[in-house]
């Protein structure tokens, strides 16, 4: 039976099992051998983290011809309106490739919200705003490539859902195991 865990990601932590300088690792808040990450967060962000041991949900996860969604809740700088946000809409182009055309609005801050370690810096001048964004692909820095691009940097970024599943119920640095009947199943579910 294949094994899928969802992990509510530290803000600082590196997503691998394996030590890496002065972060910590998954190995850190997960105790289970032979699950591997399916797609990654990087170290400043903060949130869900799917980890299982079957290959094809891996891929069903993170290939992004499946279009699974990934929802963030972003803190930017600046206070964007709806047509500032278009060019999210229509997918934004970055440097090296143009982004999938992506879900976004407006939001207060998340209700569920925890306070990080390290504190975001706040500028007293400069408002900060919160987003929810809606992606079908991940790739490297994608959000904060984004937001950067539509001229919102990224303050905040924490990673809310990959598909069905969420951190609802998971403190910071709290995990638990979801029981799949087998892949085919999952996959049927989930897509």
């Amino acid at each position: 039976m294949p094994r899928l865990l969802l992990l509510n990601k530290p803000y600082g932590v590196i997503c691998q099992f394996s030590p890496s300088g002065d972060h910590r690792t998954l190995k850190d808040f997960v105790p289970v051998t032979g699950v591997y990450p399916a797609g990654r967060l990087d170290t400043d962000s903060e949130g869900l983290v799917l980890l299982t041991d079957d290959g094809n949900l891996q891929h069903r996860i993170t290939d992004p011809r499946h279009k699974m969604p990934k929802t963030y809740f972003v803190a930017v700088e600046g206070a964007p309106d709806d047509a500032a946000l278009a060019p999210l809409r229509a997918g934004i182009q970055l440097p090296d490739y143009k982004a999938r055309p992506a879900e976004v609005s407006l939001c207060p801050p998340p209700d569920w919200l925890w306070p990080r370690d390290p504190p975001v810096r706040i500028r007293r001048h400069i408002p900060t705003t919160w987003l929810r964004l809606v992606l079908r692909e991940g790739r490297n820095r994608q959000v904060r490539r984004m937001t950067a691009a539509a001229g919102f940097p990224t303050l905040r970024l924490i990673r809310q859902a990959i598909g069905p599943w969420t951190i609802e119920g998971l403190a910071i640095g709290q995990w638990r195991e979801i029981f799949l009947e087998s892949t085919k199943s999952s996959i049927k579910n989930n897509g």
